[in-house]
């Protein structure tokens, strides 16, 4: 017996989508038992841009040591920080 599936809405935004997601059950809509697996090898993750205020000195220290790692220093930042918040979330999940 197949079960009768919701029509998905269409959606303004990614926000109105992920609102709706947010307080829906995917089961009501897809039948996950017929969806085929797919790879998105060149699909990059969305990245914000944001602007942050930093003391000079810092930022100069930042940048002297991405030089020595031969990164970009808003690359090195961004692997500093993410491993700061991996290491927070981690301690909260004790």
């Amino acid at each position: 017996m197949t079960k009768e599936l919701k029509k998905i809405p269409k959606f303004k935004n990614e926000d109105e989508e992920r609102e709706f997601w947010s307080k829906h059950d995917s089961t009501e809509f897809i039948d996950w038992d017929e969806a085929e697996h797919m790879d998105f090898p060149d699909l990059k993750p969305s990245a914000k841009s944001i602007s942050i205020r930093l003391p000079e000195s810092l930022l100069n220290d930042l940048k002297m040591l991405a030089n020595k790692k031969d990164v970009p220093y808003q690359s090195l930042m961004k692997m500093y920080l993410a491993a700061k918040v991996r290491e927070e979330i981690a301690q909260y999940k004790k």
